[in-house]
């Protein structure tokens, strides 16, 4: 079976800097808050190109204490709406209900996956205070002309960059762009941790400072509590981690590139309609997702042949039982296109053979 990501096999060319970096933070009985995390939040917000990064527990956490440092900042307030897209991961919405924010959801571009342009023009009320563009499967959503419709329109920007490390357009980074962004270091990330971990990047000095007493139970001060915060901080050893791998970002950058490349070229089954890429550097391909009107057929077709595939996603989060009777809306485009999606093997583990044969295997169905 080729499998859709074997982690073991991913971070086996890093075991012995990983080992030695977990052997370190044992060794110095430092834990929480320690060197290794201000290392890595230094190292993180100079290769994203950010003045601040601050280590949070996922990315989940990342999106929700922005929204909630706003709200503490005075620059939201409960029933604000946040416009973002109808088909991103349920997290994103999850992020948005939880500080009493109402999602705006908006369709998105049929061929590129992310937000619509037109979409977010046409969804901003009186009641809009936040734009949170999705970076969906590691493709920059276009972020210069999300930062003018916000701008025009006094409104804050959020990104979702979770999926989305080191993608770039016109040598800005993802988590540059907006007025923060949220990432995730899930362990199937392209900048994945060996466990749960998230960050914020921001060039905003007086959120950093919110953002740091709310992820630490609302202290600002040892045993002095400002706000009613919560505890999400990036450990010692994941910090560690994440120091090691992000050395070797832009590599697996580099080749996941070129095996979807590969894909490209080479897909030639005329029912496959490929993912619509707008500038290369844009895209750090988390996910290799194309489309099928026979989707449920060539899924299980390629599990015959030893495949294994995943859907990214099913079901919106406007679909699921936890938002029932929440009434966000008729979404065509994205029932359309969640019912054809199929997201293909796409890591650096992959050997040439078991590229070559999920080409051919795609282009027999």
């Amino acid at each position: 079976m080729i499998e859709f990501l074997n982690l073991a096999s991913t971070n086996k060319n890093y075991n012995k800097e990983l080992i030695d970096a977990c052997a370190k933070v044992i060794s110095s009985g430092n834990y929480i808050a320690a060197n290794e995390l201000r290392t890595f939040e230094k190292n993180f917000s100079n290769y994203c190109g950010t003045k601040f990064c601050i280590g949070v527990g996922n990315g989940l956490d990342a999106l929700r204490l922005v929204l909630r440092a706003w709200k503490e900042l005075g620059k939201l307030q409960n029933g604000d709406e946040v416009i973002v897209p109808a088909n991103t991961y349920i997290a994103t919405i999850l992020a948005i209900t939880e500080n009493n924010l109402v999602p705006k959801l908006v369709e998105p571009d049929e061929f590129t996956f992310n937000i619509s342009l037109a979409g977010i023009t046409k969804a901003i009320s009186k009641k809009t205070k936040v734009i949170l563009p999705v970076h969906l499967y590691g493709q920059l959503a276009e972020m210069d002309q999300i930062i003018k419709i916000a701008r025009e329109n006094n409104l804050l920007v959020l990104e979702d960059a979770a999926q989305a490390h080191g993608a770039s357009w016109e040598n800005k980074k993802a988590g540059s762009w907006g007025d923060a962004a949220a990432f995730s270091f899930y362990p199937t990330k392209n900048l994945g941790a060996l466990g749960d971990a998230g960050a914020i990047t921001t060039d905003d000095p007086v959120l950093v400072e919110i953002l740091l007493a709310l992820r630490n139970y609302g202290s600002m001060k040892k045993n002095e509590y400002q706000y009613q915060g919560m505890n999400s901080r990036l450990d010692e050893i994941q910090a560690a981690m994440l120091s090691v791998k992000l050395k070797y970002l832009d590599n697996e950058i580099t080749l996941r590139r070129k095996l979807a490349n590969n894909y490209f070229q080479n897909i030639k089954n005329i029912k496959i309609s490929m993912p619509k890429v707008l500038n290369e550097e844009m895209h750090s391909w988390h996910l290799f997702v194309i489309r099928c009107i026979d989707r449920n057929d060539l899924k299980k077709f390629l599990e015959q042949m030893g495949i294994e595939t995943l859907i990214h996603y099913p079901k919106a989060a406007f679909e699921q039982i936890a938002y029932f009777g929440s009434n966000f809306g008729y979404f065509p485009v994205t029932q359309k296109i969640e019912n054809e999606i199929l997201s293909l093997p796409l890591n650096t583990s992959l050997t040439k053979e078991e590229v070559q044969k999920i080409i051919a295997t795609i282009n027999a169905f």
